[in-house]
């Protein structure tokens, strides 16, 4: 099992890293998410003055939204340093004592798919999240020595796609809970002109408005596309992307003018052409498209569901009327959305 990362305040300043990253260097340069920047800029200011950890905080959304970004920005900000693991990274306790006993006053653990930790993590985690504090056991069986050593007082920021799979004591002894959002398409734009800028490449107004609208909302897919799109033009069209570079290359990669990737298709199709447009349970539609539940659980569905082309119901899932319009289908009466017809 590999150690969690551990970056200091002067190697997150580091200038030859800076210029090779395209995540922003200080919270002011965060794009988007203004609710969830204001709240922490007040948090962070409040436990500078008062000269105190910041409050053990939660980030929960979608995946690819900036929950890692904000994580390092708050240990920039405050100047400490920043341990990195995962939940699935820790099997045992023992596998976080080094890490707990070596903070810094202030220091900041950060564990990401924090919803996957297991529950004797969870338990382990409470006295020091409370009381600064580890109960660490000598032997096992009954008669079990268990000794409780002190530690520094931290900050646990935990990055979550699924906020209801924590358990609730857990989620209890979180003081802050921020919830990152989809990015709307200004946002997204000004988000691709900064990453073009990073990379070298050139894009006008129209081709950056091309790739927003089929971003999803998310900063992780627009860098994604941008970079397929930079390699197509530099290899079709002199380096530059326009409208028509940015449609053609997409159309490449099988993204459609609402974002829609092939799986994003192979999904509906499914539920459409197999099981009638449902409602089907998201395990028999994980099966049918070659894909783990979980994936479409925090990946696909999501995005589907808030852009209307799929529906959660206590059934199943079931395709909607503008899914079946979408992808070329006339909608049944019973499909979510339909217009009743008229004779």
């Amino acid at each position: 099992m590999s150690r969690p990362e551990i970056t200091t305040p002067e190697s997150l300043a580091d200038e030859s890293v800076v210029e090779l990253s395209l995540r922003p260097q200080r919270l002011a340069e965060f794009i988007g998410q203004a609710k969830v920047k204001d709240a922490l800029r007040i948090y962070l200011d409040a436990a500078l003055a008062r000269r105190e950890p910041l409050d053990h905080t939660l980030l929960f959304g979608p995946p690819g939204l900036g929950k890692t970004t904000l994580a390092e920005l708050i240990a920039r900000e405050l100047g400490v340093n920043l341990h990195t693991t995962s939940g699935p990274a820790l099997e045992k306790p023992g596998d976080l004592v080094g890490t707990l006993t070596n903070l810094r006053a202030g220091d900041i653990l950060f564990i990401d798919e924090i919803h996957r930790l297991r529950p004797v993590i969870d338990e382990f985690l409470y006295p020091a999240m409370e009381d600064a504090k580890i109960d660490i056991r000598l032997s096992e069986g009954p008669k079990a020595q268990t000794i409780t050593m002190p530690i520094e007082r931290f900050t646990l920021i935990g990055a979550t796609t699924r906020l209801g799979m924590l358990t609730a004591p857990l989620r209890a002894r979180f003081g802050i809970e921020l919830r990152l959002n989809y990015y709307d398409p200004v946002e997204i734009e000004e988000i691709i002109h900064r990453t073009a800028t990073v990379l070298g490449s050139s894009i006008d107004a129209d081709g950056a408005q091309e790739l927003s609208r089929r971003a999803r909302g998310t900063p992780r897919v627009a860098n994604r596309l941008l970079r397929r799109v930079r390699d197509f033009a530099e290899v079709k069209a002199g380096g530059h992307v326009t409208k028509a570079v940015a449609r053609e290359a997409l159309a490449m990669l099988d993204v459609d003018e609402f974002g829609l990737d092939e799986m994003d298709t192979r999904l509906l199709r499914a539920i459409i052409e197999k099981f009638d447009g449902g409602p089907v349970g998201v395990g028999t539609v994980a099966a049918a498209v070659g894909e783990e539940a979980d994936t479409l659980e925090e990946v696909y569905e999501p995005f589907l569901v808030q852009h209307g082309f799929l529906q959660r119901t206590p059934r199943g899932r079931m395709a909607t009327a503008q899914a079946y319009r979408h992808l070329g289908y006339p909608p049944p009466a019973a499909a979510p959305g339909a217009q009743p017809e008229l004779f």
